[in-house]
């Protein structure tokens, strides 16, 4: 389940990834199989090549990529999540997010 995002984010996320652009939206997130982690940042792009390519050079496995039409994503948390927003530039999810 999803907190902590409007519409109009979640709506220009999917335009994001519709255009074939990598997208990030970071969210809270709760799920029991996960405990401690709040928070997951979905980083989507219709471009399954563009989006196997980013996994690569954030040395993360491309099979792990949900290929679910129309909006293919690539699920960040804990750790690699915090930093890999860090080298994207995103310090705006980091702090919002409280990672």
């Amino acid at each position: 389940m999803a907190f902590g995002i409007t519409r109009k984010e979640l709506a220009a996320w999917k335009e994001q990834v519709d255009r074939g652009e990598i997208a990030y939206l970071t969210h809270f997130w709760i799920d029991n199989r996960y405990p401690g982690i709040t928070s997951v940042t979905k980083v989507g792009c219709a471009d399954l090549n563009r989006l196997e390519q980013w996994c690569r050079e954030h040395g993360l496995d491309p099979r792990y990529i949900h290929r679910r039409q129309p909006f293919p994503h690539f699920d960040l948390i804990g750790n690699r999540q915090k930093d890999i927003l860090k080298q994207e530039g995103l310090s705006d999810h980091i702090s919002r997010f409280r990672l």
